[in-house]
């Protein structure tokens, strides 16, 4: 009993205080503002014009309807919501509490297992990271070898019902180190060797897989259902991408060629040593969500802005990719940061707008949602910001968040912290 009692406890400690918004009942018009479209380069002076949720004119001197909220955004910036490519985003809330880690599953394979419905609507990381334009965040499951689905989820919503914005985006497979163990360098006998047998394990569970769905597509009376199983049907009908997570040259390596002889869709994450491969990739078509870009270099060779650079070699490269934050569950409270990795690329020699483009619009094209966010187009939905300057740009104050046009309330706990302090020393000082 008290053990349930703590845990209620610490979930009213740690629930935000923020109401969802109603859905949008009227028109608004965001009137002469620097609107930031990504697929269109960027338009001064420009209006944009939205209702049920969805942009419906972009342009000067439009046609209002009769009952259009106008908002003034005259030397203000517009930008699509920023979309973060790998988190763990509501699945964790302290990470040294165990009662709000919620994104492992006992054992090395649950495809079965979906991220969506154990994601906290209520938690407080969610309206920090939406106060700097992060209006979209893939929640991954994280364990074992295969840890399960990933749910694309908005950063608005009473429930993980109504936060989801697609599931599943895709299987979660984290592929086992490639180093050789010190102890075997010198010996030629690979039957401990657990590199072999961890890629062993996973080829086996696609092989049991494809057997159970041939059972089951000829109605065959053997046929059981099984859960796990289950999970990987949609990979082998290829209705969704396999992601897969290795950072180390020799894994990157691997994974493709496993993928290939598969016969799956992949999508690299983590890809650190991805510049080092960059036609493997290009030639096989496989999109990398690169999450280093605040990492250090791995080996003494490299430069010291290896991590740095590595955005600009894939885009020079002609592959496809977008730039998330660290993997780390550590890092989940430091979501709202997107933006300055992207910013770091930028430094270093990756175009602007590219950047940019890295945590917006290309994201979206890898994670299949472009069709409605990722730019400010005629028809997307209406899920942008507006700021005071470049959200690029660390000094950068974002002002108003709409989330599918719904207008959403733009407090949050690092707010209230520097209110009650701000007093605090104010106080303080008269006395």
């Amino acid at each position: 009993m008290s053990i349930k009692i703590i845990i209620i406890f610490i979930s009213f400690l740690i629930a935000s205080d923020q109401i969802p918004s109603a859905d949008q009942d009227h028109p608004i018009l965001l009137k002469n503002a620097t609107v930031h479209t990504i697929s269109n380069g960027i338009k001064k002076n420009t209006d944009i014009l939205f209702d049920s949720g969805k942009i419906i004119a972009i342009g000067k001197n439009l046609n209002l309807p009769v009952d259009t909220e106008v908002i003034n955004t005259t030397n203000k910036h517009i930008f699509p919501g920023l979309i973060s490519a790998s988190t763990v985003l509501g699945l964790q809330e302290i990470g040294a509490v165990r009662a709000t880690r919620d994104y492992a599953e006992v054992g090395d394979f649950n495809p079965n297992v979906r991220a969506n419905v154990s994601y906290n609507p209520d938690s407080e990381l969610i309206p920090i990271s939406r106060s700097n334009g992060v209006l979209l965040a893939l929640s991954i499951p994280r364990s074992g070898l295969i840890s399960g689905q990933s749910s694309l989820m908005s950063l608005d919503g009473w429930t993980w019902e109504d936060a989801t914005f697609k599931h599943p985006v895709g299987l979660h497979l984290f592929w086992p180190s490639m180093n050789i163990p010190k102890n075997k360098k010198n010996k030629s006998n690979s039957k401990d060797d657990k590199r072999l047998t961890s890629i062993q394990k996973i080829d086996n569970i696609f092989d049991e897989s494809r057997s159970y769905l041939k059972l089951k597509i000829s109605n065959s009376e053997s046929f059981k259902h099984n859960l796990k199983l289950e999970g990987l049907i949609p990979v082998l009908n290829n209705e969704i991408p396999i992601f897969i997570h290795a950072n180390e040259v020799r894994q990157i390596e691997a994974a493709v060629y496993w993928s290939i002889r598969q016969d799956v869709k992949m999508i690299l994450v983590g890809g650190k040593d991805s510049w080092r491969v960059t036609d493997l990739l290009k030639d096989n078509n496989i999109p990398v969500i690169y999450t280093q870009t605040h990492s250090t270099p791995s080996r003494r060779f490299e430069n010291f802005d290896q991590s740095f650079t590595t955005p600009n070699q894939l885009y020079r490269a002609g592959v496809k990719f977008c730039i998330s934050n660290s993997e780390s569950s550590f890092q989940t409270p430091h979501i709202r940061n997107l933006p300055y990795h992207a910013a770091k690329a930028g430094s270093y020699g990756l175009p602007w707008s590219e950047a940019i483009r890295s945590i917006t619009l290309s994201t979206a094209e890898i994670l299949g949602v472009n069709d409605r966010v990722g730019s400010i187009d005629i028809g997307k939905n209406a899920t942008l910001f507006i700021a005071d300057g470049d959200i690029l740009d660390v000094r950068t104050q974002v002002e108003q968040v709409f989330i599918d046009g719904k207008k959403v309330d733009m407090s949050d706990r690092h707010k209230v912290l520097f209110d009650k302090y701000q007093k605090k020393y104010q106080q303080l000082k008269n006395k």
